[in-house]
């Protein structure tokens, strides 16, 4: 797929990896729009990259309606839609036997929601948008990256529900890419080690310094931008599909 005047719908898409993300596909040329809830760091991104190319939707993933208004959007404003990548998420640190009690129900609920409910209704919704476009001279009509993560494999203490989300994530993602393929529709997830994005400057300082020991090379958080460079290569490389690829420098995870 050519980057270059494609439509791709990035959610979380005001900040972290999705900001990276949207940067790099706007610069490349793409349409894109931008599904967030924070629409001050949205809008902003917009007076950065120009409208004529970039717009921002208040989306909750979480919502049907809400994911629908982001992809009518998309196919009103552009023509169509293209791409669709996956970035919202939160995290939701607890242990299941913690000091004050068992770990919350509501928070573990809220982590799978948002994470990976609200991954799946993305695709779900944006996968019938591209499967009514026109295909490539290779038959392809889109595109879908979804973010995992490197806690889907080595999950820490503490991190039960975030990485049964990511877990989902990854794991879905073959049986979609064989369903879609009919379509034209490929899928891939990227799974992130530690990125340097706010969720990861919220975290304790120790917990930062811990992570980052682990990382062998390049001894450093990862920039958004290399996250958005391979997306922007899963795009443009057609017989990627299907699989999980770390990006991680690397690190496999402890206990904590």
């Amino acid at each position: 797929m050519q980057v270059k005047n494609s439509t791709f719908l990035v959610t979380g898409g005001a900040s972290g990896l999705g900001q990276g993300t949207v940067r790099r596909l706007a610069r490349a040329g793409a349409n894109v729009v931008i599904a967030d809830l924070n629409t001050a760091a949205g809008q902003a991104m917009v007076d950065e990259l120009g409208a004529d190319k970039v717009v921002f939707q208040s989306t909750d993933v979480t919502s049907a309606e809400s994911a629908q208004a982001a992809v009518d959007l998309a196919v009103q404003r552009y023509g169509g839609l293209q791409g669709l990548v996956n970035c919202a998420g939160i995290l939701g640190a607890s242990r299941v036997l913690g000091k004050e009690g068992p770990h919350d129900l509501a928070l573990f609920r809220r982590v799978i929601e948002v994470n990976l409910i609200g991954t799946f209704n993305m695709i779900r919704l944006a996968a019938t948008a591209m499967a009514q476009g026109q295909p490539n001279e290779e038959g392809e009509r889109g595109v879908i990256v979804c973010t995992a993560s490197v806690a889907a494999e080595e999950g820490q203490i503490g991190q039960a529900a975030y990485s049964a989300s990511k877990g989902g994530v990854a794991s879905m993602t073959l049986p979609i890419a064989r369903e879609l393929g009919k379509h034209g529709i490929r899928i891939v997830s990227i799974a992130p080690g530690v990125f340097e994005t706010a969720m990861m400057q919220a975290a304790p300082t120790n917990v930062r310094d811990s992570l980052a020991a682990q990382i062998p090379f390049p001894s450093r958080y990862g920039r958004p931008d290399e996250f958005a460079q391979l997306v922007q290569q899963i795009a443009e490389n057609t017989y990627f599909n299907g699989t999980m690829i770390r990006l991680d420098g690397a690190i496999r995870m402890g206990a904590k």
